[in-house]
């Protein structure tokens, strides 16, 4: 975001402040009007006022930190979305995609940092990530689970002995109803229907949930159902770069700018205020415009029965169901640069970014205009069956017993795989451009005559079809009880054990064609697979968006009949070039097999006290528990046994047979205390501090064993392999919390919050350069060398391979007689990789802040307000100006975030206006840093009960269609940009 929308946004967040003084003047008036003790127990209050008073009475009561969102009624939670609720939190920010919220960072900390419970139940977690590696994330996708059939959820920040491990910045417990909570037969049934305002049309999709309890036998027994149907279409739009890796002004090579007149190959260049020696700068790799239809499939369903045959004896037994299914297809323009022949602008250092970056080719060169349709078909399935026992038993005695076993499972709904990409090519790009300068960078190209962007010069090229899958398991047990005493020196006494045992299968497999320099004829392929579309239009919203020059079109690809085509004649499925299909079928084997089990036991004892401290009564809590963890992580990668140039930039890999599965373990345990102190100042103020232990696990993909080499290779470098470690101990935060407090009403109070956490054992990657699988680069080989002798000028890779098949067929790779690449010889110079390895750093961060948040109800009118804000802060940050080869340490998530919520309850008729606001954040890192900027959104909702139990509603998400963007080293290296899109439901619940 730039400097003005940043300023826009602290300046509304300046006022919402403003207006939270302004309430505070009230609270006085507020006060002496209410009514005397014990009258306002005769004070109602449901929707939105129910939610929040239940809210804020857990908070107040609790020990230690905790915030969490209630249902507004059965079957109602205040947003449609369990993650955006959450984000109304002081503290909690979301992670959107596809324009819902899916992940959780709390206090700076990101997804993985935040351990998510159902139940108080451990769940386990699955995905498949990112479309070019084996699935590997520990975090909690909210996006898997419908809102309507959610009680309540809860925030704890500070930590406890005994709740289960693993969030640093949090641990969310989502909270389900229980029958006997609410006696005798009761409710909800909502329908309702969904519009995306994106750019493909006005389809209304339906959703439809339930919830219905029951309870029998003077309420002593109950059973309970709930379920949802949820179906979502939309349409998105997206600019995206690649970037290589950051450059110093003094370099001079293939990717780099040219230090003079001239490039690297002898070519003229034309740079404007080229960055100097000393000057950080990116190069932009490829860029390109994306063009994504969703739709999303979303069942919920729960069954729970529940058995309280007397007072002190009751038992639960339920199972959860949620079914995800995401069926994207993208369709994509683009650009790659072979950096040859450039022209390029450049902002002021000390990391410099590109006004323009461009390139020209000549008429013989035939470079491509890249059009890529791919497929994205996945499903996420998770089941938790579980039960509980509790008793209450003589002399203060409480037992319980509690048990589940949960599972999620990601695999693709493809015929082809978990993500597909089919490339199809225009040859006869005359030059090309890539506009920074606006918020929407503008690509521009023009053509050869005779290479028009038109569907009747396209040819298809190269193509991957990618496998994943992934499964988590969870067996857990637990068995807690405690001690009730009648004594003036302690409580209660409260004691534990948990055994858990979590088990990852990952896997991985792909097929691919690296024929990226064409494969049929423009003439053999059918026009009609590609539909010629209008561009500037579908990226309407942003700054650039119709920018002097931009592309003025894009192909929606039928990519099913594609492959089937590619398949029938080249045989991309059947005979790919790398990858092993499964017979009869587009879909890889896994090549890649990963397989990690955790076993941790857990005991944990904890005793509670209470106090008069002079007039004021006090609350202590001291706690300890202890974790012991074994792991084994063994793994099947393949393994590659030679190389073969492809294209002017890729060299392939060879595979030979698979090696067998290697087995590597590790162990680790910890100590963690929790100590939690509140003293309250009369009835409404109250005072807290903690102190804590708390840990986070390391994430799959950095345990995993086995060498992964990263495709493609580069022939001038930067080709990349990787390994995990399963010795590596969990990252560890020491943590102090601060806060004050007054309920100064029913449902109205102020906080003021601090926190300080010092985290340790930081996993970072550590480097070395050097040969893996004795693989050579052939395109700086002896054979290409002397081709480019003879051939003389500056031949292409087109022109080398055709050389060589003539002249040297003997280094030549062959398809059908057909070359299509220069085979690595042994002779020819090894391949250099820089190889990561994850290893736990000495590194120690520290990350303080403070929270500040009210809630008030003006009176009696109806109207109310909630307004927080939470500033974090780290001694760590990423420094743009250092070039890869610095190591460096930064944390990423670390943002300020604020909510301002308005709200109006009063006669049946609830609405709310909300505003969420989080500032830009460091997202990750590698040997360049990413960014996303700043962002608020604004939501809106309304409900009318014209009718005892019949309830009318209207929702809109985003209204203002607020825009995202991110970016690395300099705010013009760019590497998205997606305009924002509003999205707006309308329905009927009943209740009963």
């Amino acid at each position: 975001m730039n400097d003005s929308r940043k300023i826009a946004s602290r300046h509304l967040l300046i006022g919402a402040s403003l207006l939270a003084l302004g309430l505070t003047s009230q609270v006085a008036q507020a006060q002496e009007a209410a009514p005397e003790s014990g009258a306002e127990d005769e004070i109602v209050v449901s929707g939105i006022r129910a939610s929040l008073k239940a809210s804020m009475d857990l908070k107040r009561d609790a020990q230690g930190v905790v915030d969490a969102i209630s249902a507004e009624d059965i079957g109602k939670f205040p947003d449609t979305n369990l993650a955006e609720s959450l984000q109304r939190i002081t503290g909690v920010s979301i992670d959107r995609n596809s324009g819902e919220g899916s992940k959780v960072t709390v206090r700076g900390f990101g997804p993985d940092f935040n351990l998510v419970l159902l139940n108080g139940r451990q769940m386990p977690a699955s995905g498949l990530g990112s479309c070019c590696e084996a699935p590997a994330s520990r975090s909690f996708d909210f996006a898997n689970l419908a809102a309507e059939g959610i009680a309540a959820v809860e925030v704890y920040k500070s930590g406890r002995a005994s709740l289960p491990t693993g969030g640093i910045g949090s641990v969310i417990n989502i909270r389900t109803p229980r029958p006997l909570d609410r006696p005798g037969f009761q409710g909800s049934v909502a329908v309702k229907g969904v519009y995306d305002h994106t750019f493909e049309g006005t389809e209304i999709t339906p959703e439809v949930s339930g919830i219905v309890s029951q309870t029998f036998a003077d309420d002593k027994i109950g059973i309970l159902l709930s379920g949802s149907y949820q179906k979502r279409k939309a349409s998105l739009a997206q600019f995206n770069a690649g970037w290589r890796e950051g450059y110093l002004g003094n370099e001079n090579n293939w990717g780099s700018l040219p230090v003079d007149a001239n490039d690297w190959r002898g070519n003229f260049a034309q740079t404007q205020n080229r960055p100097n020696a000393t000057t950080v700068y990116q190069v932009t790799q490829n860029a390109g415009y994306d063009f994504t239809d969703i739709e999303r499939e979303r069942i919920n369903g729960q069954v729970v029965l529940q058995v309280k045959p007397s007072d002190t004896l009751s038992a639960v037994i339920d199972y959860t169901y949620s079914q995800n299914t995401i069926d994207a297809r993208t369709n994509s323009i683009g650009v790659w640069f072979n950096h040859n022949q450039t022209s390029s602008s450049w902002t002021n250092g000390p990391a410099a970014g590109p006004n323009f970056y461009a390139e020209s080719f000549g008429a013989g060169e035939g470079k491509d205009l890249a059009i890529t349709g791919a497929l994205a078909a996945n499903r996420s399935t998770n089941h938790s069956i579980g039960g509980n026992l509790k008793w209450d038993g003589p002399g203060g005695l409480r037992l319980e017993l509690d048990g589940h076993h949960s599972t999620a499972e990601s695999k693709p709904t493809s015929p082809y795989g978990s993500n597909i990409a089919i490339g199809s090519a225009i040859f006869g790009v005359r030059d090309q451009r890539v506009d920074f300068t606006t918020e929407m960078p503008v690509i521009s190209v023009n053509m050869y005559p005779g290479s028009e962007i038109a569907a009747s010069n396209i040819r298809p090229a190269g193509n991957a079809m990618r496998n994943a899958y992934m499964k988590d398991t969870i067996n857990e047990v637990s068995f807690r009880g405690g001690w009730d005493f009648d004594a003036s020196l302690i409580d209660s006494l409260d004691f534990g054990v948990t055994y858990t045992e979590n088990k990852v299968v990952s896997q991985y497999g792909f097929l691919q064609s690296d024929s990226w320099g064409g494969t049929l004829s423009a003439a053999q392929t059918p026009d009609d697979i590609y539909t010629l579309t209008g561009l500037p239009s579908r990226l309407a919203g942003m700054d650039g968006s119709n920018g002097a020059g931009i592309i003025q079109n894009y192909f929606q690809i039928d990519t099913a009949r594609l492959i089937t085509l590619l398949d029938q004649q080249v045989g991309i499925c059947r005979t790919p070039w790398t990858g092993t299909p499964i017979p009869g079928t587009c879909l890889a084997q896994y090549t890649t097999d990963r397989r990690i089990q955790e076993k941790t036991w857990s005991p944990f004892i904890q005793s509670k006290h209470s106090f008069d401290l002079g007039t004021a009564r006090a609350n202590l809590r001291l706690g300890v528990r202890y974790e012991k963890t074994k792991i084994s992580s063994s793994a099947l990668v393949p393994v590659p046994t030679g190389t073969s140039w492809v294209a002017d930039n890729e060299i392939g890999l060879i595979f030979g047979a698979q090696s067998d599965f290697t087995t590597l373990t590790g162990e680790y345990d910890n100590w963690l205390p929790a100590f939690d102190f509140d003293v309250g100042i009369g009835s409404n103020i109250k005072l807290r501090a903690s102190y804590s232990h708390t840990i986070t696990r390391p994430d799959y993909a950095s345990m995993q064993g086995g060498i992964t080499v990263n495709q493609p290779l580069r022939p001038g470098g930067g080709s990349t392999a990787g390994s995990g470690n399963p010795g590596l101990i969990p990252y560890k935060s020491k943590n102090i919390d601060l806060s004050a407090e007054w309920y100064y009403g029913d449902t109205s109070y102020i906080s003021v919050g601090y926190f300080n956490k010092k985290v340790s054992n930081f996993i970072a990657n550590t480097t070395v350069q050097g040969p893996l699988f004795n693989l050579t680069n052939p395109a700086t080989g002896a054979a290409v060398q002397a081709a480019r002798t003879a051939l003389g000028g500056n031949p292409g890779f087109a022109a080398i391979l055709a050389y060589l098949a003539v002249n040297n067929p003997s280094v030549v790779e062959f398809s059908n007689g057909t070359p299509r690449g220069v085979l690595g010889r042994p002779t020819d110079p090894a391949v250099q990789f820089t190889i990561t390895q994850p290893g736990n750093s000495t590194q120690v961060a520290k990350l303080s802040g403070w929270e500040f948040a009210i809630q008030h109800s003006f009176w009696e009118t109806g109207f109310g307000a909630q307004l927080n804000y939470t500033i974090v802060n780290s001694d760590t940050k990423f420094d743009n100006t250092l070039r890869y080869t610095a190591t460096q340490f930064a944390v990423n998530g670390v943002s300020d975030s604020a909510n301002a919520v308005l709200y109006y309850d009063k006669n049946g008729f609830q609405a709310r206006v909300a505003y969420n606001w989080r500032d830009g954040f460091l997202s990750g890192y590698g040997f360049d840093p990413y960014y996303i900027d700043a962002y608020g959104q604004f939501d809106v909702s309304a409900s009318w009960e014209f009718k005892k139990g019949l309830t009318a509603f209207v929702e809109g998400i985003n209204i203002t269609k607020a825009d995202r963007r991110g970016h690395m080293r300099n705010d013009q290296t760019v590497f998205f940009a997606a305009p924002g899109y509003a999205r707006y439901s309308a329905g009927l619940r009943y209740t009963f």
